[in-house]
């Protein structure tokens, strides 16, 4: 997630102050993604360094910093905004890193593993759907990220099962070739991971 890109997207509507700015984007996100002051600062002063954003030090209010969008922040967030992320390479998901290295430890047994995180994970979308039936219809931005979550848990409960599968066909090829070592049908060669070829971004 580009807290950058996303303090440029809120400033480009009009000045705001640092706290203002927090306040904005867990509103606009649906309060699912938490930012500290700290944070938020931080980011600030380096936009300001790299001549994003200007501010200026004394307000009506008293000494507090006011920050606004520069014309080269706007064409920085411009591109953000137009570029494909980069999904050319898989993610090292943590859940997929288990599952991958848990067949090669002793006394695990992976489909039990695996069926207790996909419990977990059926779980977490069950909360999510309680917590979405309790949004309004004007809670637009809250609905949209809740929708995204169930979305990726989803399809990591569609990947488990899939892995699920494979692994038991494996086992069960293993068993009816004729081979002494159980484990051999579960241990193919490893192939390296196709790479694609990587989109630049969106001309304008």
């Amino acid at each position: 997630m580009s807290i950058r890109h996303a303090l440029l997207a809120l400033l480009s509507e009009e000045p705001k102050y640092g706290l203002q700015l927090r306040q904005e984007f867990e509103s606009r996100t649906g309060e699912v993604w938490v930012l500290n002051v700290g944070q938020v600062y931080t980011t600030l002063q380096r936009l300001e360094r790299d001549g994003l954003v200007e501010s200026d030090d004394v307000d009506d209010d008293g000494p507090q910093k006011k920050f606004r969008i520069t014309a080269e922040g706007e064409e920085e967030l411009a591109v953000w905004l137009h570029t494909p992320p980069d999904l050319s390479s898989p993610p090292r998901d943590e859940l997929v890193i288990k599952v991958l290295v848990a067949r090669q430890v002793p006394g695990i047994d992976v489909a039990d593993l695996i069926q207790s995180h996909r419990r977990h994970v059926v779980e977490l979308m069950q909360e999510w759907t309680r917590l979405k039936e309790g949004t309004s219809e004007r809670e637009v931005a809250v609905a949209l990220a809740i929708d995204a979550e169930l979305f990726r848990l989803e399809s990591v409960v569609r990947w488990l099962d899939a892995a699920d599968g494979r692994l038991k066909r494996a086992v069960s090829d293993s068993d009816g070739d004729g081979h002494d070592d159980p484990e051999q049908g579960l241990r193919p060669p490893v192939a390296a991971m196709p790479r694609l070829r990587r989109r630049v971004g969106v001309r304008r």
